[in-house]
């Protein structure tokens, strides 16, 4: 007897916790190449690269340093925890087209120097950064859905879908979280790879 199972469902360790906003989507529905940007627990910057065959470069839109205003679970961290918030996108070298946008929030205090360093630099990817620098990390994938794509047109005019599939991960170093991030791609493909 076969037993229908989601073979998905055990990695997104937080599903039932997504905002309200972010609606559920059926994960068949999806093209492979989103899913399989939803599962990765590797950098995601190789990953488009190597399906695209084409370098990609990671525009900075802001970072700024500040403060957590309130207790952050996922993050484990008290209010007054120094981060760094940042905003990013994932664009083509060749093509110019936009592959996806990132928010994260980043514990400084809980890296190492260098990397904390390399944060500063332009055109650096969080994936890359600790990629390079060989540190043992863990990533945690917290939940995924779609979301109205409204709110962020601002930050990203390119952007023509009405919807976006985001998700959520952590990246553990050392046993405590010290990056969160919010990752979105345009639900309709309008960034995606044209087929070949």
């Amino acid at each position: 007897m076969i037993i229908e199972t989601d073979p998905l469902e055990a990695i997104f360790v937080a599903q039932a916790a997504r905002p309200d906003h972010v609606r559920q989507v059926n994960m068949r529905a999806l093209n492979p190449f989103l899913r399989a940007l939803l599962v990765i627990d590797g950098t995601v910057t190789k990953f488009i690269e190597a399906y695209t065959m084409e370098p990609l470069q990671i525009v900075r839109l802001r970072q700024e340093a500040r403060r957590l205003m309130t207790e952050h679970n996922w993050l484990e961290a008290e209010p007054r925890t120094p981060v760094i918030a940042r905003e990013v996108l994932l664009r083509g070298a060749y093509s110019r087209r936009i592959y996806a946008y990132a928010v994260s929030l980043v514990m400084p205090d809980r890296l190492p120097d260098k990397i904390r360093l390399r944060l500063q630099a332009e055109g650096d990817g969080i994936g890359r950064m600790l990629l390079d620098s060989r540190l043992e990390t863990y990533r945690e994938i917290l939940w995924y859905g779609k979301e109205p794509a409204d709110g962020l047109r601002q930050q990203v005019p390119e952007l023509q879908a009405a919807d976006v599939i985001s998700r959520m991960y952590r990246i553990f170093l050392n046993g405590r979280p010290v990056i969160l991030i919010n990752e979105k791609f345009p639900s309709d493909g309008n960034w995606l790879p044209s087929p070949d």
